[in-house]
């Protein structure tokens, strides 16, 4: 199983806009509409990562958890449908609908949002404040596939609970890591 490093985009960087097609409402999502009061948690994921399989409970949990506190929360798969049709839109709706995703899974088609995110893997996770600007970046927390740390979303679950105590950050972020973004040729 490859093991790709998130890019660990600036802190302090601007969240880039996107209008995405939210796969199960057929709808689209812009960013600015995706903000709740307190900011945004914007989630690299796609269907078929293991490293993705791994965590996703724990996803739903902190989403559920968090979405009541003001915080909205977007997932973005960016995969190349046409050598991953496990990752097409069709899948991508019966899998949130299967599994109750609390939060819009959105579409990226072109892999420009992917880009403009410096998104390297799945999951990479990223926290935008009120402001719209990223203070964190990084893991979900230590666990990965096969080593034995119990999933519990502490990193992300604290950059969140820093926020909403009007903490300083962790300066010392660590990256995710997961299958890459499978981009087009």
């Amino acid at each position: 199983m490859a093991q790709t490093p998130s890019n660990m985009l600036p802190l302090g960087t601007k969240s880039p806009d996107f209008k995405l097609l939210n796969v199960v409402t057929n709808t689209f999502v812009t960013s600015s509409s995706a903000y709740g009061k307190h900011g945004l948690v914007v989630m690299f994921i796609c269907n078929h990562c293991p490293f993705v399989k791994h965590v996703m409970d724990e996803v739903i949990r902190v989403a559920n958890d968090y979405t009541v506190q003001g915080f909205g929360f977007v997932a973005i798969s960016s995969n190349d449908v046409e050598n991953y049709p496990q990752d097409s839109p069709e899948e991508m709706a019966r899998l949130a609908e299967k599994e109750h995703y609390p939060f819009p899974y959105l579409y990226d088609e072109t892999q420009e949002v992917a880009k403009a995110y410096d998104a390297a893997c799945t999951p990479d996770f990223y926290v935008f404040d009120d402001e719209q600007k990223l203070v964190y970046r990084g893991q979900l927390d230590n666990s990965r596939p096969g080593n034995s740390i119990q999933v519990t979303g502490r990193d992300l679950r604290e950059a969140l609970d820093n926020l909403l105590s009007n903490s300083p950050q962790r300066k010392d972020q660590k990256p995710s890591v997961g299958c890459n973004i499978k981009w087009k040729k």
